[in-house]
């Protein structure tokens, strides 16, 4: 005997929902890798607007001007230097005097204070307030409560640099600071390629942003960068365009000729 479902449609409907739960489930998800965290933030209390120039990541005077001065310093996201050059949004989460806006840091430094994740620049903190008059009292206070989350870093005049760093004595030793780190991971390894042979080296993280490597290969250099999302596990190679010259020398700012 042939069984007859009166309510055919809503018979599909409930055989095929518990289905369209399950698709919703990881959907649901991996949104929460946007999801915001609640923290805390303070300021450098006896710096001018912007950030330092001695901040641990050994971007020098770069670190203090780097997206117009909305720098902070990090303490867990700092990561043993791997954060530096990694961007946040942040804002303040009291409705009397935060704005619903949010400013972009950029990781420049190491540090924290009272439990906090951030330390941001002046500017960047003032910035977090609904006016000016605001400003001032969110800077009284000297720590807010906020909530961040990553994001992509955007340069879209400046292609990724390479800042050869003070220490460097050529030709016995090379050390330099990516500058203009872009996107959403992180440079997690580097490699010193020989472009006459394509023999290449892997080189330490020194300290900070800074890589260095003791009596570097002579001749064109060219850096490459592993990129990794901590996210979703996802790796690239990033391959300049042009090379470090033969003949370099600590202070030299060298163009990659590519953005990612």
């Amino acid at each position: 005997m042939a069984i007859r479902f009166p309510n055919y449609p809503f018979v599909l409907i409930f055989l095929f929902a518990p289905l369209l739960v399950l698709q919703l489930i990881p959907c649901d998800a991996a949104t929460c890798n946007d999801c915001f965290i609640q923290s805390r933030a303070a300021y450098y209390p006896n710096s001018d607007e912007k950030g330092t120039e001695v901040g641990a990541c050994g971007f020098g005077t770069f670190g203090a001007k780097i997206n117009g001065g909305d720098v902070s310093a990090a303490s867990a996201l700092y990561r043993d230097g791997v954060g530096c050059g990694a961007c946040y949004q942040v804002r303040c989460t009291n409705p009397a005097y935060c704005s619903d806006n949010r400013v972009t840091v950029v990781i420049t430094d190491s540090g924290s204070s009272d439990n906090t994740d951030f330390i941001l620049s002046r500017r960047a903190y003032a910035k977090m307030a609904q006016t000016e008059d605001l400003a001032a009292t969110i800077l009284d206070q000297g720590i807010v409560e906020i909530e961040y989350r990553r994001t992509s870093c955007s340069y879209p005049n400046n292609n990724i640099q390479f800042k050869i760093d003070e220490s460097s004595n050529y030709p016995h030793y090379l050390a330099f600071v990516i500058w203009y780190q872009q996107g959403k991971k992180d440079v997690t390894a580097v490699q010193l390629c020989e472009t006459g042979n394509l023999t290449c080296k892997l080189l330490d993280r020194s300290h900070g942003a800074v890589w260095a490597v003791v009596s570097p290969p002579s001749g064109p250099l060219s850096i490459r960068m592993l990129l990794s999302d901590v996210e979703d596990g996802d790796e690239t190679w990033a391959v300049p365009v042009n090379n470090i010259p033969s003949v370099w020398k600590a202070g030299d700012v060298y163009d990659s000729g590519i953005q990612v």
